[in-house]
């Protein structure tokens, strides 16, 4: 077995069996990053010394006794969590540059852990979009091919450089974030597992913010599992984020193997949308089956707020966004352009440090909050927000999970449906309501297209229920039985 086979859990069993050493592991990881990056682009910034040095230190760790689950594991770190002395972008020019001197809560929990990081992934710009094409570093292209076709293909986004790399076996793991389906989509676009849990439930602190009520951190892997692992360390409490929940953080493991037997399934009427993929719809039919057959009751619910979902985040997020991206000046860190005054310096630096997308959502955020249109638009869609909230209270009364697709289609191509951002937006469909809500939700693999490419599921819970979420996402990922790989992958 090929050591680019090992799952989080097979990796940490042959570490603590000595069978092989992290430096080994990552040196092998580096080489995997070193030959496939160049054409995936993954990875904005690889930090191979820097994963030999903290491979070194779990290797001391493991002969010494008090290693974790993620001691020695190579993982990728989404370039919008804040590393010390490493380079950390955002994906966009504006920060180009930008070293921080503090490490996000996420990265110092993964760090303490022993986990290793091979270097920063690649991202939509600011984490907006759903394709990873507007990444100012250039576009991330996902390691899978359609049948008998080699056009290039988009991992999804924002976190398309996380799932690349995950799915393309130069990272054993990723972080993510998640606005409105950042890790959800691009798991599913790429045929691996990532869970977007409560928000609150992981620190936002030190992550470049996006849309500050509704971002949540979140990780990427190979299967349900190494996502559990991932998660028990990056949750919990930090008195540096405000909107951090003081919530005890479970092992999430113990409830990979409970029975789905008795729990109640709901099944949304309002995500059969028209025009949705045939496969994917039967994809959704597949999965209630497995469910029923394993004793779960599925019973149909009603979400009847979704359809105002994706207008009302498309309000709130650039409403956010406009707020948060006001600190890119020029005067204090990131680019700077000169200009004849202070007006012309904060013009000429964003000008040139934003691309099309990020500017789009600027523009749509400070519109719907200036006068005279913010009771119009904003105040509408918070309103909005709360109805959407209040269908899912309802339908939690009823049934202890959800179950839904997770995106409308499978991957399509880099120079496909990209000249109409509406077009693009309707990515988001699926995953959007559980992030107004803020409820966690997770994506699993669970069958492949005609074209021979991924498509997800996507399991909903309760808030703070992520245990059941793992529950049910498992007995997917046992029914479903997906082993497909992609054709671009380390081996």
């Amino acid at each position: 077995m090929s050591v680019f086979d090992l799952t989080i859990a097979g990796a940490a069993r042959a570490l603590r069996a000595r069978e092989i050493s992290a430096v080994e592991l990552a040196a092998a990881y580096n080489a995997a990053v070193e030959a496939l990056n160049p054409r995936l682009n993954a990875y904005i910034t690889p930090t191979p010394e820097l994963a030999l040095e903290q491979a070194r230190a779990a290797d001391r760790r493991l002969a010494g006794g008090g290693a974790t689950p993620l001691t020695g594991i190579p993982i990728a770190m989404k370039d919008l969590f804040c590393t010390e002395g490493v380079r950390t972008t955002a994906a966009s020019k504006i920060l180009g540059n930008f070293v921080p001197p503090y490490e996000s809560t996420v990265s110092a929990r993964l760090k303490a852990a022993g986990a290793v990081m091979l270097g920063k992934a690649n991202l939509d710009e600011f984490a907006m979009g759903s394709s990873n094409l507007t990444s100012a570093f250039g576009p991330v292209e996902s390691p899978w091919k359609r049948h008998g076709a080699e056009a290039r293909l988009a991992p999804g986004g924002s976190s398309g450089g996380s799932a690349a790399a995950v799915a393309a076996r130069i990272a054993l793991a990723a972080t993510g974030t998640d606005t409105g389906g950042s890790i959800r989509q691009p798991a599913a676009f790429t045929g691996i597992a990532g869970i977007k849990p409560t928000y609150g439930r992981c620190s936002r602190f030190g992550v470049v913010a996006f849309a500050s009520s509704l971002d949540q951190p979140g990780p990427m892997a190979r299967n349900v599992e190494d996502n559990a692992l991932m998660l028990s360390v990056m949750s919990g409490f930090d008195e540096k984020d405000s909107t951090s929940a003081d919530r005890a953080v479970p092992d999430f493991t113990q409830a990979l193997h409970r029975s789905v037997k008795g729990l109640k399934i709901g099944v949304p009427a309002e995500y059969r949308l028209e025009g949705t993929n045939p496969e994917i719809l039967a994809l959704w039919e597949q999965g209630i089956a497995w469910l029923r057959a394993e004793g779960a009751e599925i019973r149909d619910i009603s979400l009847p707020h979704t359809k105002y979902g994706l207008p009302a985040y498309y309000i709130i997020a650039p409403a956010e966004a406009s707020s948060n991206l006001a600190r890119y000046d020029g005067v204090r860190y990131g680019l700077r352009v000169e200009g004849e005054d202070l007006i012309d310096l904060y013009e000429r630096t964003r000008a040139e440090g934003f691309g099309a997308e990020v500017k789009r959502r600027i523009l749509i955020g400070t519109y719907v909050l200036s006068h005279g249109y913010y009771d119009a638009y904003y105040l509408k869609a918070q309103k909005i927000r709360s109805l959407i909230l209040r269908d899912f209270t309802d339908a939690f009364m009823e049934v202890d999970a959800i179950l839904t697709p997770t995106a409308p289609s499978a991957a399509f191509g880099l120079d496909e449906t990209m000249t109409d951002p509406l077009t693009m937006y309707l990515n988001d469909v699926f995953t959007v309501p559980a992030s107004l809500a803020g409820v966690p939700a997770m994506s699993v693999p669970a069958g492949l297209s005609a074209a021979g490419l991924p498509l997800g599921l996507q399991v909903i819970g309760r808030h703070f229920d992520e245990e059941t979420v793992f529950t049910v996402a498992a007995a997917l990922e046992r029914a479903a039985q997906f082993s497909a790989l992609p054709q671009v992958r380390a081996e």
